[in-house]
Parts: structure tokens; C-alpha cells; sequence
């Protein structure tokens, strides 16, 4: 008898690959739509590293992430073009700004935190703004 390479086992099997596969892309895919509301963690590399998962654990979860209208259209881009549309980059700068701006203003936070929060912002904003950008046809 065969043994599906998908069939549940204990850890150190295939089965056990697949679920520690599919916990891995779980967890990917919430920092990713984490990253839609939160400016200083990026959606995009989330996104990625949960569809790589899915590929490899179940091609099921996989297509349907492809189909959402969120995150389709984000993964075909960067399949086809290793790039993003322009709005995505102008509502992350945009946000980015804000929140930080927002932040800097309105928190009451120590200098220290108030530089990390400076340079993290500029290091997310030059990731950004150096993705290609892909154009519409």
C-alpha cells in the first residue's frame, strides 16, 4: 500500500512536514495581514513566504490565496514582474509616514525609542521605495 506524502504522521515524517508546513504558512499569513494595518510590517515578504508554504503543503490553500482580490493580485505581480503597482507603494509610504508622524507627535516616547522608530521608518520607506514598480499594460 502507498502512503500519501500528505497523510498526518508524527514529526519527522512527511505528514509531520506538512503540518509543520502548513503551521508555517498560518503564521505567515497573519503577520502578512498584520502588515496591511500595521505601517512598520510589511505585507509583501509575508505574503510570499505563506504562498511558498502553501505551494509545498497544500496547492488547495495555495490557489485560493491566488483568487483572493487582496492578496492575488500582490503575488501575480511579484511572480511576473518581481514588482509592485504603484498604489501599493504610495498607500505604504503613506502610511508609513502617517503612523510614524502620528506617533512622533502624539506619543510620549523616550528619545531613544523615538530614533529607533526615525530609522526603522527610513529603512521600511527605502525597501519601499527601491521594489520595482510594475506598470499597467
Amino acid at each position: 500500500m502507498k502512503t500519501s506524502w500528505i497523510a498526518a504522521g508524527p514529526a519527522g515524517t512527511l505528514g509531520g512536514m506538512r503540518v509543520l508546513q502548513l503551521t508555517l504558512a498560518g503564521l505567515f499569513f497573519v503577520l502578512a495581514v498584520l502588515g496591511v494595518f500595521l505601517p512598520v510590517l510589511p505585507t509583501t515578504p509575508f505574503l510570499l513566504l505563506t504562498s511558498w508554504f502553501l505551494v509545498r503543503s497544500s496547492p488547495r490553500l495555495n490557489a485560493a490565496l491566488r483568487r483572493s482580490p487582496l492578496f492575488g493580485p500582490l503575488l501575480s505581480d511579484w511572480e511576473r514582474q518581481r514588482g509592485v503597482r504603484l498604489h501599493v507603494k504610495l498607500t505604504a509610504v503613506t502610511m508609513i509616514v502617517i503612523v510614524v508622524a502620528a506617533s512622533l507627535l502624539f506619543g510620549d516616547l523616550a528619545p531613544w525609542l523615538r530614533w529607533t522608530l526615525v530609522a526603522l521608518a527610513l529603512i521600511g520607506l527605502t525597501v519601499v521605495l527601491r521594489l520595482r514598480t510594475v506598470r499597467d499594460d
